[in-house]
């Protein structure tokens, strides 16, 4: 983030955008009680609302993992990743609710605790049509929970940024547990709506085919080049102005940003990934001077990876030198915070002075 940054907490867009989410999921259960007392008059109220809040929760889930391959996609969606916590936490909430009242009205009432008897009622672990569901749909509830409880800056401060991403990448486990405990449940009520099966084949399908195309539009050519030497990665002048080109090497993704400075054009090379959510660097642009992250516009020194004060975070740099108006990096990286002379670039004709 910038040195100018200020914590927001919740300023009035962040309620605006709370209020629209609760008023869409209110509008939602409202329809979709409604809609289910005109079809199916012989369903109870309450289990209308179990299969609102579990049909919301998982309505919601494909909502938050599309934001991240729609963003790549289209920077349009961004204002959506910056608030996706509230999403995410959205989600445990409303398959709270499912979970809680499925727990009170089918194991509420019996001599064993109600956590016990989802576990314990059904053991037909070995068959594929009397699975017991319930545990699937248990099991996603802890770890959105856990990934609820975990959606704050203080725990992704604490637990460090990747470890703090690769505790939410839970979130495709869940995911996983969700679409099988609900197609498992609907199966052995011997309510078989081809309607249903379609529905959870197109969400997956999107998802899948949304982190397919992102992951194709974002895929960094590997220069090929002996790990100990540096690497012709592209001829200056390919580099938008405050912008990056994104190369792999050695396995990991540098970003190599073209930017002004001290009167004249120059060449810098980084890791591609932010020290707050891994966001990539590479995506973003030179502001005042400072590399910024497109998610949530933490920033980097081009020239040492470090975070302007009074900010504390650092990300590793590469030697780069220009030739002959080619970029040359060294695909060894520095310490994170070490200093490395951006190269220089002719703005005239893009022919490069050698660092």
């Amino acid at each position: 983030m910038s040195a100018e940054y200020q914590a927001v907490l919740w300023n009035r867009n962040k309620k605006l955008y709370d209020l629209t989410i609760a008023a869409g999921i209110l509008v939602f259960l409202g329809l979709f009680v409604g809609i289910g007392v005109v079809t199916r008059p012989q369903t109870t109220l309450e289990t209308l609302l179990i299969r609102g809040f579990g049909a919301g929760a998982l309505l919601l889930l494909h909502v938050v993992l599309a934001i991240g391959p729609l963003c790549r996609l289209d920077t349009r969606f961004l204002p959506l990743l910056y608030n996706r916590r509230h999403l995410g936490v959205c989600v445990f909430l409303l398959a709270l609710a499912h979970g809680g009242f499925s727990i009170v009205q089918f194991h509420g009432l019996g001599v064993l605790n109600p956590l016990v008897s989802v576990l314990a009622s059904n053991g037909n672990y070995e068959s594929l049509t009397q699975f017991p569901f319930q545990a699937l749909g248990l099991a996603a509830l802890a770890i959105l929970f856990l990934l609820a409880a975990t959606s704050h800056d203080f725990w992704l401060a604490n637990l460090t940024a990747p470890v703090w991403k690769s505790l939410h990448m839970l979130v495709y486990i869940a995911y996983a547990l969700v679409l099988v405990h609900v197609a498992l449940g609907s199966l052995q009520a011997l309510e078989r709506p081809p309607a249903l099966a379609v529905l959870l084949g197109i969400g997956f399908a999107g998802i899948a085919s949304l982190h397919l195309a992102a992951g194709w539009r974002e895929r960094a050519p590997t220069p090929a080049a002996a790990e100990d030497t540096a690497v012709d990665v592209c001829a200056a002048s390919d580099i938008p102005l405050d912008r990056a080109l994104i190369f792999v090497l050695s396995g990991e993704r540098v970003a190599v940003f073209r930017y002004r400075a001290n009167g004249g054009e120059r060449i810098a090379a980084i890791s591609n990934v932010c020290q707050h959510q891994n966001g990539p660097l590479g995506e973003g642009r030179v502001i005042d001077g400072c590399i910024t992250c497109p998610w949530h516009g933490y920033q980097y020194r081009p020239e040492d990876g470090c975070s302007p004060p009074p900010f504390t975070e650092t990300i590793p740099t590469f030697n780069v030198r220009v030739e002959d108006g080619r970029v040359l990096v060294d695909p060894r990286p520095n310490p994170p915070g070490t200093r490395s002379e951006p190269a220089r670039v002719a703005s005239a004709a893009g022919a490069g002075e050698p660092s």
